[in-house]
């Protein structure tokens, strides 16, 4: 009898081990939510919007900083009526310049002449994303050329007391954005990576961190707006550190990765990531905002669209005009699902899912013969991402024919192809890493705007 009992024991024991190691990695809470977004946006403004510059040198007068008409409310709700969920403002660049009164340093906006001195930039644009109903988020570059401690251990202390202010003052933080950029020329700085993370983790657990490799977000490993055509949420952050990353690999992620560290699309709306006059008549076209959203949110990314407010404080007219044409066109696309008698997999809810193992084919019924050249297939990614490779076949009235095959899905994978007419398509998923949980499957008709 005891015998039996421990063969039992070992019998469970083994089973145990090959369920977690078989275990695919899954999101935290935060990470879900976060990736849910599909689309945020980054407001670069500081000293540089004044200067002309891209990167500041940290000798620039706060004198020279004087939005005169600076309106957050109009950023923010720009972004809203365009569809964005949240806002993260550059809250100091690499010049040091801080948009909100520290009390760490003299070079911010109480030395400037914008309100006398008594304005918060910061907490404007915290302000209107709580009335707006963004979420928030903060960039508070390590690289700092005004600071005279940076290049000593005792910066770590000056920079952390600067995130204390941020993570403490301006109420709920989602995005904390750490940039690994650093001049070629700067000071050696040992930052304290570990400890800003615990700062984090401490004062606003529900926030996602960004660097280059984590620890919540990565950096997709380039500043063009593409994601790369397979993207797995997951790497292996060992070795890997801010400024110490393979683009190549962050683009396209690891099918065997252990951390789940999904990848951010960072691109701006102009070709710089200020504020410049020249570039007024450069602003990405709505189209052409569209396609990045295919090649960020459509390949199991998420779009951050930087668009940086002018001299005055503002949007400018021709960025605004795109913002609104670019939700407008999307929504004309997605508004109509043409599948049919598939509850679980068009309710918009990742949590209910139709499990598919690989290479069972299935069936998506379109109800009566429909003209489409879009489809949107997306995983139950709270238990992990498992699709590998797939394709889709369209129902010709006699055979089943190619319409296109594709890699990994994850959160989102969107499908681009000229139209087809037929009344059904077939999805079969060719390689997967275990039962694929299928939570969403969208056919639809494109704006005819896509194209102009």
């Amino acid at each position: 009898m005891k015998s039996i009992f421990l063969v039992a024991s070992l019998l469970t024991s083994m089973l145990l081990h090959a369920q977690s190691s078989t275990s695919p990695v899954r999101p935290a809470p935060r990470q879900l939510a976060w990736q849910s977004q599909e689309t945020t946006a980054f407001l670069h403004f500081t000293v540089n919007t004044f200067t002309d510059k891209e990167w500041g040198d940290g000798t620039e007068s706060p004198a020279i900083f004087n939005p005169t008409k600076l309106d957050a409310r109009q950023w923010i709700k720009a972004l809203k009526d365009a569809g964005f969920k949240m806002a993260i403002i550059t809250a100091k660049h690499h010049d040091g310049f801080c948009l909100w009164p520290s009390k760490m340093t003299e070079h911010s906006v109480k030395n400037s002449p914008w309100k006398n001195g008594k304005g918060d930039v910061v907490r404007e644009v915290a302000d209107a994303c709580r009335e707006f109903g963004l979420r928030f988020g903060v960039y508070l570059s390590p690289w700092d050329r005004h600071e005279p401690r940076y290049g000593t251990s005792s910066y770590n202390d000056y920079y952390k007391s600067q995130l204390r202010e941020l993570l403490t003052n301006y109420g709920p933080i989602s995005e904390v954005w750490f940039d690994g950029a650093k001049g070629e020329n700067a000071k050696d700085m040992t930052y304290d990576f570990a400890g800003y993370w615990a700062l984090v983790r401490q004062l606003q657990p529900n926030a996602v961190m960004f660097s280059d490799a984590g620890p919540d977000v990565r950096w997709v490993g380039n500043e063009a707006g593409n994601a790369g055509e397979t993207c797995w949420s997951t790497i292996n952050t060992e070795g890997l550190a801010p400024g110490k990353a393979d683009s190549k690999y962050l683009n396209r992620g690891d099918a065997t990765g252990k951390q789940w560290v999904p990848a951010e699309t960072d691109v701006s709306i102009r070709p710089g990531w200020f504020y410049h006059a020249a570039e007024d008549t450069k602003v990405r076209s709505a189209k052409n905002l569209v396609n990045l959203y295919y090649q960020s949110v459509g390949r199991n990314s998420l779009l951050l669209l930087n668009v940086p407010p002018n001299r005055e404080g503002l949007f400018s007219e021709p960025d605004i005009a795109s913002l609104h044409e670019f939700r407008s066109i999307l929504d004309e696309t997605f508004k109509k699902n043409l599948v049919t008698k598939q509850p679980k997999l068009t309710d918009k809810q990742l949590a209910t899912f139709t499990t598919l193992p690989a290479n069972q084919p299935l069936t998506i019924d379109l109800g009566a013969e429909q003209s489409f050249d879009r489809i949107s297939i997306q995983e139950n990614i709270a238990n992990g991402q498992r699709v590998a490779s797939g394709r889709v076949e369209y129902w010709d009235g006699t055979n089943w024919k190619s319409l296109q095959t594709f890699t990994t899905v994850g959160y989102k994978r969107l499908l681009r192809f000229p139209a087809v007419q037929s009344n059904r398509i077939r999805l079969t998923l060719t390689n997967t890493n275990g039962p694929v949980e299928l939570a969403e499957v969208g056919v639809f008709k494109a704006s005819a705007r896509e194209g102009e």
